[in-house]
């Protein structure tokens, strides 16, 4: 047993380093093209990719082919993917933008606050967060501080649009948390996946310019982002899940954020100061601790663990 748990962690720590070298990947895909253009071909080749794993769950829970068309799993998991995509479109959109201006590492950091604001946008809902949940949102928020706001107080344009899609993510994990104990989890995921990549696509057609030299010089980030960051870090996600412990789950896939940052450093070159290192293990930290708080047995909050139907890198 404790075999089978430490290879859902290693899994799961796998699946936390290729979301984070995904920053990078799209960080770089727009040195060749615009935003919305990425996200509209990395996010179609994500849903595809999440095809095999659909016809293996399937069979293996004696599914028998059926027509999509005719299918009721596949037909409510599109009418919710059509909400939750538009919430992905929002938060991809904006995080995708936003990493224009700003590095890797930090918009990994930021998006990484969505953790935190989930419990909290639980109130709107009169659910009470734990005590824990609030001392993380304060270090998350001290952390971002230190990261992002200068010694002028302003924060730069990049960063801002970053932490503008964080809020996006979190009403995406509400939506996520709500619809999928009632659908197939993986069919939804590719729906929304399939939404998200039409609007990003349509927008892309009225606001950029994209070449297909341009789509060739960003193939490898486009493949990364849509491929593995998606379709194989998803798969990996949904085989750990069912062995790991949830606390150990939401710890290690929280740890997208500091792959990110070193992703950035590695690859990209890009350096921080010590003011945005200690923004950065206070931003961990407050993710980290709001995290556990959930599974302490004071309070009730929406999890982060149950995030899980979609990578945020």
């Amino acid at each position: 047993m404790k075999t089978t748990a430490l290879k859902a962690d290693l899994l799961l720590l796998l699946t936390a380093t290729l979301w984070g070298f995904a920053f990078v990947a799209q960080r770089v895909g727009m040195d060749h093209i615009g935003p919305f253009a990425y996200n509209g071909i990395r996010f179609a080749l994500g849903s595809l990719s999440l095809v095999p794993l659909i016809t293996y769950l399937d069979r293996k829970n004696g599914i028998h082919s059926v027509h999509p068309a005719h299918d009721p799993s596949w037909k409510a998991a599109w009418k919710a993917g059509l909400l939750a995509g538009l919430a992905l479109f929002a938060g991809a959109s904006l995080q995708q933008a936003g990493l224009v201006f700003t590095t890797a590492g930090k918009a990994g950091f930021i998006t990484g606050l969505y953790v935190v604001i989930v419990p909290l946008l639980g109130l709107f809902w009169k659910q009470r967060p734990p005590l824990g949940t609030w001392a993380g949102a304060v270090l998350a928020a001290v952390g971002l501080y230190f990261l992002s706001v200068t010694e002028e107080l302003t924060m730069e344009f990049g960063d801002v649009l970053v932490l503008a899609g964080a809020f996006f993510w979190a009403g995406h994990v509400l939506l996520l948390g709500w619809m999928s104990p009632r659908l197939d989890p993986v069919k939804l995921a590719c729906c929304q996946f399939a939404v998200c990549s039409v609007l990003s696509l349509a927008t892309s057609m009225v606001f950029e310019e994209t070449t297909l030299q341009g789509i060739r010089d960003a193939t490898v980030p486009i493949l990364y982002g849509g491929l593995v960051s998606v379709g194989i870090a998803y798969t990996l996600q949904v085989v750990a899940q069912k062995d790991a412990h949830p606390a150990h789950a939401a710890i290690l896939l929280s740890m997208e954020s500091a792959f990110a940052a070193l992703g950035g450093w590695i690859i990209l070159s890009e350096r921080l100061e010590l003011r945005g290192l200690v923004g950065c293990a206070l931003m961990l930290s407050g993710m980290i601790l709001s995290q556990l708080a959930e599974y302490l047995p004071q309070g009730e909050a929406p999890g982060a663990a149950e995030r899980g139907e979609v990578s945020h890198g």
